[in-house]
């Protein structure tokens, strides 16, 4: 599989997926957009891939959307409005959605900035991990007079608040790794030389997991806090009953007699 902006590389069951515009801070332009919309349907479509880490070449994360470029205004017959409006819902969005709706887990490492778009794509995750030094920022209101996009509306209020949500986007001050750790924001902050061994110890522990079971804990989160408690228990009954039925609950209820660790296939 060739790609241009970003690295796809497979170790044993994990997949490593890393944006590969060092120069431009892995801004993302149209064609990381549309690579890494391929690289998710990749992951889906492989069952022997069990679990994903993203993370950024260089000194960041990603810088947000490559605004520099010439992807934003494409139709002069349109207004810039107009044409970013078209991006979102042609190509960003469906990524955005590629990668939340992702059959396995993902492991996000943040190192560096991750800012705008790209702090929005860092939130994707299902355990986000950032070095200490990472920051994260929401410019699109203080730099560029916009509203956050690609899910950072969505995600932000279910994991810090309301209150902190809008200070982020309206003041646009630079969050710490610690702070955003501390916020439930991410997972952990962790120290900037041990990030990627311990993300991909990370990623590691969840390929060798109950994938069945992950795949319906991300189905039922997802979607909260939509339904009412009656709708959630009914909900929780018919995933439970459904991982009732897998290999990996047979082979965790022998372990767990046998008083030994379970050897969970995925199935």
């Amino acid at each position: 599989m060739e790609f241009e902006t970003i690295l796809f590389e497979r170790h044993d069951q994990v997949a490593h997926v890393t944006l590969n515009r060092a120069d431009k801070l892995n801004a993302m332009n149209l064609q990381m957009i549309e690579e890494l919309r391929t690289a998710a349907a990749s992951v889906d479509g492989d069952p022997s891939i069990r679990a994903v880490l993203l993370t950024g070449a260089g000194r960041g994360f990603c810088s947000g959307a490559d605004i520099m470029g010439d992807d934003l205004v494409q139709d002069p017959k349109q207004s810039a409005g107009e044409n970013i409006g078209r991006r979102l819902r042609d190509h960003f969005n469906p990524m955005v959605t590629a990668w939340h709706d992702l059959k396995v887990p993902l492991v996000v490492a943040v190192n560096g900035v991750a800012a705008g778009a790209g702090m929005s794509l860092a939130l994707i995750g299902d355990i986000v991990m950032a070095a200490h030094s990472a920051t994260f920022l929401q410019l699109f209101a203080p730099k560029l007079g916009l509203m956050p996009d690609l899910g950072s509306t969505f995600f932000l209020p279910r994991l810090v608040g309301t209150a902190r949500a809008k200070g982020m986007t309206m003041l646009g001050d630079a969050l710490s790794a610690a702070d955003a750790e501390r916020w439930g924001l991410i997972w952990a902050s962790v120290e900037d030389q041990a990030l990627s061994q311990q993300a991909a110890a990370v990623a590691r522990r969840l390929a060798a997991g109950p994938t069945q079971s992950f795949r319906r804990i991300k189905a039922i989160f997802n979607h909260q806090p939509a339904r009412t408690l009656p709708e959630q228990l009914a909900i929780e009954a018919v995933l439970q009953a459904e991982l009732g039925d897998t290999q990996d609950f047979v082979e965790g209820v022998l372990a767990f007699r046998s008083k030994r660790a379970p050897k969970f296939t995925g199935t």
